[in-house]
C-alpha cells in the first residue's frame, strides 16, 4: 500500500560546539502545501532553502516547522576593551584623589566597573558553518514525519479498501435484484394499464412501445457499469505511488452521482434502504480521503 496520510509529526536534534539545535515537523491535512517556518531570527536567510526541503517530502498539507537552538553561546560572545579610556578614566581618578587629599586604590576591578571600558559584544552564528548540520537535523524530522503518515496512510488504505469491497457487494446485491425489479415494475405496469384503460381499444404495439419507453427510464445498467468501472479505478489508485488524494476525492463524488441516480430510478424499499448503505459508506470514505495526501 503505497498511500500517504497528511497528518505526522517528526523531531530531531543534533549538536555541536557545546549547542543542541531542535527540529520539529507537525502536518495536516490542507487542500494545498502551506508550509509554515518559524526559525531564529539570524536564521532567515536559510528559510528558502528550508521550504524547498519541506517540498521535497511533502505534497499537500499543513506543514509547521520549528527550529529552536539551545546550549553554550560563549564562542559568539566578544569581549571589547577600550584601552584608552581606562587609561583616562585613570588619571583622572588620579587627580581627583590628589586635588581631594585622599587616598587613591585605582584597581582593576574598579576600572572594569566603569562604563564603556569592557563591552560584551553578541556575535551571529556563521550559517555556512551549522548549515550542513541544520540540515542532516531537518532531514531526520521530516523522515520520521514521512514515516508517520507512511504507517497511518497503510491503516487509511485498509479501511478504504474494506468499505470499498462492502460497497461493491452492496451494488452486486442490488445488481442481483434488478431483473426481479425489472419484472415486477412491467407487470405493475401492464396491471395499471388495464385498470386504468378498461376496455378503451389501443393499438397493443403503440401500448408496448409506450410501457417499454417507461421500463427503460428505470433501468439502471449504465449506472451499475460506471460504478464498477469507478470501482477498478478506485483499486488502483489504492495501489499508487503518487499523491491520490483529490483523484480519489473526485471519484467519491461520481459514486455519489451514480448512487443517487440508481435510487431515483428504482423505487423498491429494499433497494432504497441498499442504497442509502452505499451513500453511508461513500461519506465515510471521503472523511478517510480527507486526509490522504
Amino acid at each position: 500500500m503505497a498511500l500517504k496520510s497528511m497528518t505526522g509529526y517528526g523531531r530531531s536534534d543534533t549538536g555541536s560546539s557545546g549547542r543542541i539545535w531542535t527540529v520539529e515537523v507537525k502536518s495536516v491535512n490542507n487542500r494545498f502545501l502551506d508550509a509554515k517556518v518559524k526559525l531564529p531570527k539570524n536564521y532567515a536567510p536559510l528559510e528558502d532553502e528550508i521550504r524547498r526541503r519541506i517540498g521535497d517530502y511533502h505534497q499537500r498539507g499543513r506543514v509547521d516547522l520549528l527550529v529552536s537552538v539551545t546550549g553554550d553561546f560563549s564562542d559568539l560572545v566578544k569581549i571589547n576593551v577600550n584601552i584608552e579610556l581606562a587609561k583616562n578614566y585613570r588619571q583622572s581618578l588620579s587627580r581627583l584623589a590628589r586635588e581631594l587629599d585622599i587616598d587613591a586604590n585605582i584597581d582593576l576591578p574598579l576600572l572594569i566597573g566603569l562604563p564603556d571600558v569592557m563591552t560584551r559584544e553578541q556575535q551571529s552564528e556563521d550559517l555556512e558553518s551549522v548549515r550542513s548540520l541544520l540540515f542532516v537535523g531537518i532531514d531526520q524530522a521530516l523522515a520520521q514525519c514521512l514515516e508517520m503518515r507512511r504507517v497511518e496512510g497503510e491503516a487509511l488504505s485498509r479501511d478504504l479498501g474494506g468499505r470499498l469491497q462492502l460497497f461493491a457487494d452492496l451494488l452486486e446485491s442490488i445488481a442481483r435484484d434488478i431483473p426481479r425489479l425489472k419484472e415486477e415494475r412491467e407487470k405493475g405496469l401492464q396491471e395499471r394499464l388495464d385498470r386504468l384503460l378498461g376496455a378503451v381499444g389501443l393499438d397493443p404495439v403503440r401500448l408496448a412501445q409506450e410501457a417499454a419507453i417507461i421500463v427503460d427510464k428505470a433501468d439502471v445498467t449504465e449506472e451499475m457499469v460506471r460504478l464498477r468501472s469507478h470501482i477498478d479505478q478506485f483499486e488502483e489508485l489504492l495501489e499508487s505511488d503518487e499523491p491520490v488524494g483529490r483523484k480519489l476525492d473526485f471519484l467519491i463524488q461520481e459514486f455519489l452521482r451514480e448512487v443517487n441516480t440508481i435510487a431515483s430510478k428504482i423505487s423498491d424499499a429494499e433497494t432504497a434502504h441498499k442504497t442509502v448503505s452505499l451513500k453511508s459508506e461513500l461519506e465515510k470514505m471521503r472523511e478517510q480521503i480527507q486526509n490522504i495526501e
